[in-house]
């Protein structure tokens, strides 16, 4: 998987998070970095650390079921996009209140946000991707998008969330479709 790729795999993930992000961002009065850049932590450490996770439990019986790797790679990405996709319809309400840095409440939503990021790190095994690589970038990738989220919902407010998450699905859905492509040898990049 090359840098393109990679970040485009990081920027789907964290759109999940960068969602709740906004939705802080909304819920406080005047933007606090100090609690921006707290929202990024977790969200970065969390979508950094689910596919490692992933990726350590698959690498036990990825050399098993090499022969249809590349399928479960594209269904487990097209899943977690077409849900994401769906989540994008949906017009659900940021939670009411200021945003709280508190543990109670960053870790069940860091914890639901990057989830889904532990299948991708399932996928990461079959594929044999760095994985130290991956999830330095997607952490990375997802404490500036979940910082900008803040940021952005402080300032325009709720629109940008569905957008968000509909973009995500789209690129998760289009990368399971070339890693099958390439599988299948329809396609070479």
């Amino acid at each position: 998987m090359g840098f393109i790729e990679l970040f485009l795999v990081a920027l789907g993930f964290s759109m999940d998070a960068f969602a709740v992000a906004v939705c802080a961002g909304l819920s406080m009065p005047k933007t606090n970095m100090k609690k921006a850049l707290v929202i990024g932590l977790y969200f970065g450490v969390f979508q950094a650390a689910m596919p490692l996770i992933g990726y350590l439990a698959a690498a036990l019986f990825a050399s098993k079921i090499t022969s249809y790797d590349h399928w479960i790679a594209f269904a487990l990405l097209c899943f977690l996009g077409g849900k994401m996709i769906v989540g994008s319809f949906k017009n659900e309400v940021c939670p009411a209140g200021e945003a709280s840095v508190k543990p109670a409440q960053m870790l069940p939503l860091a914890f639901a946000t990057s989830i889904d990021a532990l299948a991708a790190g399932v996928s990461f095994a079959f594929l044999r991707i760095d994985i130290v690589t991956a999830v330095s970038f997607i952490g990375v990738v997802t404490f500036a998008i979940s910082l900008a989220g803040v940021k952005i919902g402080n300032a325009f407010g709720a629109r940008f969330k569905s957008k968000a998450e509909l973009s995500g699905g789209v690129i998760l859905i289009l990368m399971g479709l070339k890693i099958l492509l390439e599988h299948l040898n329809i396609i070479d990049f």
